[in-house]
């Protein structure tokens, strides 16, 4: 937190459209204040510190939009909801704790704070919404948990240092633009969940070099990946791992079906190399198509040896038991 000297009055915030000086340096808020005001303290160049109570339950539209001196603050787990743009344009606000408790991040809500290097968004938190960490041009590194179940367009939009972000199981949706132009991007995983890929998701992420999907491919709105000049394919680690070790029990023959569906310019493979869809396929719509299709015949071969061998074992053992009466 930051600090403030003996001469730095310290303000006390009791809600209800109470009168806020320009200069205002620390605020503590009154136990009994159950919600920041709209544009409570927009504007207040000067503050440096806030003390947020327990027993908050909401921070209003622009609460503290353009507070150019506010460099850290701790959401209680109390609040429920970060309205839009509460926190725009803190642009030195460093460290930004959201605990536990917390369930929506409104549009904007910390777009533009340049200074801010890592966010961790709570497990409770199931909606982030458009353009909330738009511009975020210093973050880093995002945490989000299980339980977000949507995630706004643009909502990481140009955070051109962000260089890990992990993709939670209850995501179904990468909406337009989440992270284009995260130009420190290099690899994503896209969890089995995902169903559709947006239009420009991706776009202008120029250190992107791989994509790693699970067994199920989602739609990929087109322009989802462009201008991605160092993302040359596809990547399938999981399925491929599968196939290996169906390969290793003994099922060899499998090798001879999944070469049927494997034309070379659209689906790649060879014994200890992961399955590959080249980028220039996932652009064509009419080649992805194709590819999609092909693939997933492959899974479902996958899963009928898998069933196969889980079978074979599970009478080989029935068997030895019987040996054993």
């Amino acid at each position: 937190m930051s600090s403030i000297t003996s001469n730095d009055e310290v303000f006390e915030y009791t809600g209800n459209g109470h009168c806020i000086p320009e200069d205002v340096v620390c605020v503590a808020f009154h136990p009994s204040v159950v919600e920041v005001d709209e544009q409570a303290f927009a504007e207040c160049h000067k503050l440096k510190v806030v003390l947020l109570n327990e027993g908050l339950q909401r921070i209003g539209k622009r609460a503290f939009y353009a507070c150019e001196s506010l460099e850290s603050i701790t959401v209680p787990s109390t609040v429920t909801s970060i309205d839009e743009n509460a926190f725009l344009r803190c642009d030195n606000m460093k460290e930004t704790i959201l605990n536990d408790g917390l369930q929506t991040i409104g549009a904007g809500a910390f777009a533009s704070c340049t200074s801010l290097e890592r966010i961790t968004i709570p497990s409770t938190v199931t909606s982030i919404s458009d353009s909330a960490f738009y511009k975020c041009s210093g973050l880093k590194n995002v945490v989000l948990n299980e339980g977000i179940q949507q995630i706004g367009g643009g909502a990481f939009n140009r955070c051109c240092k962000l260089e890990t972000i992990w993709l939670p199981s209850s995501l179904a949706v990468i909406e337009i633009s989440v992270f284009k132009s995260c130009e420190s991007l290099q690899s994503i995983t896209i969890p089995s969940s995902i169903n559709e890929i947006g239009l420009l998701a991706f776009h202008a992420c120029i250190n992107l070099r791989e994509v790693r999907l699970s067994a199920d491919v989602p739609k990929i709105k087109p322009n989802a990946f462009s201008r991605c000049p160092a993302l040359e394919r596809f990547l399938f680690p999981g399925i491929s791992s599968r196939l290996e070790d169906i390969i290793r029990a003994g099922q060899v023959d499998i090798q001879n079906k999944i070469h049927y569906y494997i034309n070379r310019s659209d689906i790649e493979w060879r014994r200890g190399f992961m399955f590959c869809i080249p980028l220039e396929v996932v652009r064509s719509r009419e080649r992805w198509d194709i590819a999609q299709q092909r693939f997933h015949r492959i899974v479902n071969w996958i899963k009928y040896y898998e069933t196969k061998e889980a079978t074979t074992i599970f009478e080989l053992a029935l068997w030895k038991v019987k040996l054993i009466k």
